[in-house]
């Protein structure tokens, strides 16, 4: 099960009912954040989730609505009594940001470990999940982020017994080792089944539409993209300023028939977006106008 809580939905500026841009995600013990705009630590608090166990936070890029929280979150933690690593991955630049915000949080009693994305795209492996990170065009280097839960095929256990292996072995093939037993090789796939279909949310803000969202979204489970603006006369500012207005965000959901579509990062001027939510729905009768707190669990499909 994968866990999804889009906290604030907010983009350029707090209000008294949305707060700024940060999505968390939970899956196998591991807690993932990515952006942490002012007020994420109340919007956390606000969903009953705790900032002491998250494992890694993404930054889609340096704009103040994405990262001014990261400062208090990280004393936070520290005043938790935190002491395993926090792994930060975000675009260039990123140790220099990460440092300049610590001036205010210098002391902390776990090790700070940056990683630097250069690449128009990039894959990071972990334990039963990967993060990939896609260029996206904003007026800054901006990325957006993809996790990736795959799910190895089905144990087949009569495949097993006909090849003859060894049984102290089949938990850790399960596990994608491959052993050598003297003269012998034995490999997952040996005692595997064809790959089941895993898990995937897209996110991305802050951008103009481009191809690099379409090919990473493609199989997503839940797309969540910007939808900067939904009045009918925002199209040349959205392009000035490089953002999405939510009718293009939900021809992006529509080109990728994603299962659903929930539309971030609103402009402050956009105090109900769901009044534009009949138009969007003809273009993608999916999409949902997310509001602070919106939450999923994401199941794997049944075999």
């Amino acid at each position: 099960m994968l866990d999804v809580c889009l906290l604030g939905t907010g983009g350029m500026m707090p209000l008294p009912y949305r707060w700024l841009t940060s999505l968390m995600m939970r899956y196998n013990g591991k807690s993932i954040l990515i952006d942490c705009g002012e007020g994420t630590q109340i919007a956390m608090k606000e969903k009953g989730w705790s900032p002491k166990p998250i494992d890694i936070i993404c930054f889609t890029h340096y704009h103040a609505d994405h990262i001014s929280g990261l400062p208090g979150m990280l004393l936070t933690m520290g005043n938790a009594e935190r002491t395993e690593p926090l792994l930060i991955i975000g675009p260039k630049g990123l140790t220099k940001v990460v440092g300049a915000l610590r001036i205010i949080a210098p002391e902390l009693p776990f090790e700070i470990r940056c990683l630097e994305i250069n690449e128009t795209w990039k894959r990071f492996d972990f334990e039963g999940f990967s993060i990939e990170a896609f260029r996206v065009n904003h007026n800054v280097v901006c990325y957006g982020y993809s996790l990736v839960v795959e799910r190895a095929g089905k144990f087949q256990l009569d495949k097993v017994l006909e090849l003859g292996i060894p049984k102290m072995y089949w938990s850790k093939l399960q596990k994608g080792a491959t052993i050598v037993d003297g003269n012998v090789t034995y490999t997952p796939d040996m005692v595997l089944g064809e790959p089941r279909k895993g898990l995937k949310v897209t996110y991305c803000t802050d951008t103009r539409p481009t191809d690099s969202i379409v090919q990473n979204a493609q199989g997503a489970d839940l797309l969540i993209l910007e939808g900067m603006y939904g009045e009918s006369d925002k199209l040349e500012k959205a392009r000035e300023y490089k953002h999405m207005t939510m009718y293009e965000a939900a021809k992006i959901a529509a080109q990728v028939d994603a299962p659903q579509l929930w539309l971030t990062h609103y402009s402050p001027s956009l105090t109900y977006p769901e009044e534009y939510m009949k138009d969007v729905k003809k273009i993608f009768p999916r999409a949902v106008a997310a509001k602070d707190g919106r939450s999923a669990e994401l199941n794997f499909e049944e075999d």
